[in-house]
């Protein structure tokens, strides 16, 4: 088995999916795409939406990383950018039957990122398990309803613009948020 079976399995299916709905991809395209049999797909993969769901762990991951110095504007920037690069994919996701399997995704990343900044501030402010619950909630609640509304309304490229503005707007406000935790008992 080759070692990169994972990878070209992958890069297959993320290939299918921006030509094509979710729902009209199947197994035997993604192996006959890669070169690769049935058994080698199903020896990593029990299925497509396992598939899926392991691609968008390790986008998020790759995004989300703890090292982003706690800047929401930063990860929903590159977020923004990634999903643009994968316009047609994240489309054909966010209008499947797989939609809410897609939802909890979103849910997860959003929480991965709200929550790598509240542990940057954390380790300068006094945060509360309470507080720091509360601004996850808000925060997260947040980050997917601009990600759905953005789906929505067909991931129109003026997001980024917007984003400029948002993140100038409320510049300093999460910080802020952290600080203030350490008032809250």
């Amino acid at each position: 088995m080759k070692p990169n079976t994972r990878k070209a399995i992958k890069e297959s299916f993320m290939l299918l999916l921006n030509q094509k709905p979710l729902s009209k991809i199947t197994v035997k395209e993604i192996v006959a795409n890669c070169g690769i049999n049935r058994n080698s797909f199903y020896y990593h993969y029990s299925d497509i939406p396992t598939l899926l769901e392991e691609i968008l762990i390790e986008k998020a991951d790759a995004i989300f990383k703890p090292e982003k110095n706690g800047n929401i504007c930063g990860c929903m920037t590159a977020a923004v950018r990634v999903a643009l690069e994968n316009k047609n994919a994240m489309m054909h996701i966010f209008n499947s039957a797989n939609r809410e399997s897609f939802e909890r995704s979103l849910d997860r990343m959003a929480e991965r990122a709200v929550s790598n900044c509240i542990d940057f501030y954390a380790a300068v402010y006094t945060i509360s398990d309470g507080c720091r619950e509360a601004v996850l909630l808000y925060y997260k609640s947040l980050l997917v309803g601009f990600a759905i509304d953005w789906l929505n309304d067909g991931m129109d490229n003026e997001i980024s613009d917007r984003l400029k503005c948002i993140c100038v707007i409320f510049d300093g406000t999460f910080e802020n948020m952290m600080r203030n935790c350490g008032r809250i008992s």
